[in-house]
């Protein structure tokens, strides 16, 4: 038996690996390897999960962005982005219209926009709470001062996704312009366990710089910090960003590192990311077959969803909208899983532990 293979059995065992391992599992992917780690995070997630797969209902509120990440369509300096912003009511409406469909999660998602000042942001969140006392709600609206986050929090969000891109900090400011730090996103994500939220971290796939060594430091990060949900999808480039010409990340490299997650954090949520499913026709089954158990269909304004272009091509149409729900549903009861619209909370949040 090989070391790759020998160290993915290990992980479906013990549920860790370390550092060295870690990276030893990643230069050790083969077939063999990639098929034993599917079919044993296929099988945790069902340990956990059973077979139902939550969905939320995602919201794209902004795509104004006072960041200039290299990678980000949204990016403040891209001046060819078509930009937008919800009112308030158009929030509310959006998710009316997702809580008549069942939905009972909603996913606020934009760039960081000045014009949402605690304020604003605290208002809308307590009028959702106050309307869908039954319903979760998730933010992902990038860094904030602790402060903020105390009031999101106070005012209602359940939720906070907040990916941490990549644990490597030369990498980090490879794909970022001076003033973002590893440093500032790690410290958000420790002030946003510490006050009580469902944290979310994660990373994209083959960005640009990216190495294994990267790759197993991000894995490593997850380990230890244990987050409740992980967001990871293939880097996907777009063509108004200083890293127009990069190649796009590998899916299948997406769905190995996928099922590794799985096995090191058996009870975290795990999209299958609206970036595999732009990558791979059916990257969204291939997710779930690789460990994922969430999907988040888009009740973003037609008008306004094919504007928030993280990268190029992103899906906004069919099984990736709200409308498209019967589509989605029966192409996730075509690979044995069921599609569910309750909270779905973190198990991680319910029993108190944290592994």
């Amino acid at each position: 038996m090989d070391e790759a293979l020998s160290l993915a059995r290990k992980l479906a065992g013990t549920h860790t690996l370390s550092d060295g391992e870690l990276l030893a599992l990643i230069r050790g992917r083969g077939p063999e390897t990639a098929a034993f780690l599917r079919e044993a995070a296929a099988k945790t997630a069902r340990s956990v999960f059973g077979r139902e797969i939550y969905l939320r209902g995602l919201v794209e509120f902004t795509n104004f962005c006072r960041c200039d990440c290299r990678y980000c369509g949204i990016r403040r300096s891209n001046g060819s982005a078509r930009r937008y912003r919800l009112t308030p009511e158009e929030i509310l409406a959006a998710c009316r219209e997702g809580h008549a469909l069942g939905f009972r999660t909603f996913v606020l998602q934009g760039g960081e926009d000045p014009w949402w000042t605690d304020e604003r942001l605290c208002a809308v969140v307590s009028a959702l709470k106050g309307e869908f006392p039954d319903s979760a709600v998730t933010l992902s609206v990038g860094e904030r001062s602790r402060e903020s986050y105390a009031r999101l929090r106070a005012a209602g969000a359940d939720r906070y996704l907040l990916r941490h891109e990549t644990a490597d900090p030369a990498h980090y400011a490879f794909l970022h312009p001076p003033g973002q730090t590893l440093e500032s996103r790690l410290h958000c994500l420790r002030d946003l366990k510490e006050l009580g939220y469902q944290v979310g971290a994660g990373m994209m796939v083959g960005s640009p710089g990216q190495t294994d060594e990267c790759l197993a430091a991000d894995l490593a990060f997850l380990r230890d910090f244990r987050p409740h949900m992980v967001g990871m999808g293939p880097y996907l480039s777009h063509p108004d960003t200083p890293f127009a010409g990069a190649p796009d990340g590998s899916a299948e490299l997406t769905l190995y590192l996928l099922s590794a997650v799985r096995l090191l954090l058996p009870q975290a949520l795990l999209p299958a990311t609206t970036a595999l499913g732009t990558a791979l026709p059916d990257g969204r089954e291939r997710g779930i077959l690789h460990g994922a158990n969430v999907v988040m269909p888009n009740l973003t304004p037609p008008e306004q969803r094919e504007k928030y272009l993280l990268y190029h091509d992103k899906l906004s149409a069919g099984a990736e909208c709200a409308a498209g729900l019967e589509e989605l549903g029966r192409r996730l009861r075509a690979v044995g899983y069921e599609p569910v619209v309750q909270r779905g909370d973190s198990p991680l949040m319910l029993t108190g532990k944290q592994s």
